[in-house]
């Protein structure tokens, strides 16, 4: 049984969406003892010269300032931590991931914190969770040379360490809403079996 379930919502829209849909069928069916809630709607702060500066301060040396600034990088960071599964609702929007999306990809993504560089090259600190995406389109098919938002988003959730990730694919929607959503349920059904 999964233990704790960080439930990340990226569609702007919060009624009517194919992926919040999806991603909420998905939580119900892991059965969590807990569940954490990010819903991406609610937009999430850019990156700022002040937050790269106390980014790269270390951490001892931070100002109270700097620590403020990084505060909700930190809860972003530390609901991560917490989850042993994140499910990821993800629209396609105009061929990646919502904006909101790479918002939260820019407060997570910390050297040092979710990833380290080494002589390798970087490693992703995150390790021994998993992550299911929920992924809708209008016309791009999933993992598609016009799909950058499946790729990108395994690309840097390995890039942090969660290097399982599973993909439930409603795409096309425009073309055929109910194909798309019956491949999308059949899908959820073989994840959960």
């Amino acid at each position: 049984m999964t233990q704790t379930v960080l439930h990340i919502d990226a569609s702007a829209r919060r009624q009517g969406s194919t992926t919040r849909d999806l991603s909420a069928d998905i939580v119900s069916r892991l059965t969590p003892a807990r569940i954490i809630r990010r819903d991406l709607s609610t937009p999430l702060p850019l990156l700022t010269e002040a937050w790269v500066d106390a980014n790269f301060t270390p951490a001892d040396s931070r100002t109270d300032e700097q620590r403020k600034t990084l505060a909700l990088s930190d809860q972003l960071v530390q609901e991560l931590k917490d989850a042993d599964t994140i499910v990821i609702g993800l629209p396609i929007y105009n061929f990646s991931v919502p904006a909101a999306f790479k918002a939260w990809i820019d407060l997570v993504a910390r050297a040092g914190v979710t990833f380290a560089y080494s002589e390798n090259g970087p490693r992703g600190l995150l390790t021994g969770k998993r992550a299911i995406l929920a992924v809708a389109s209008g016309g791009t098919a999933v993992d598609s040379d016009i799909d950058f938002a499946t790729g990108y988003a395994r690309h840097v959730l390995g890039f942090i360490g969660i290097t399982e990730v599973s993909v439930i694919a409603a795409d096309r929607m425009a073309v055929d809403p109910e194909a798309a959503l019956t491949s999308a349920r059949t899908q959820i059904g073989q994840l959960a079996a």
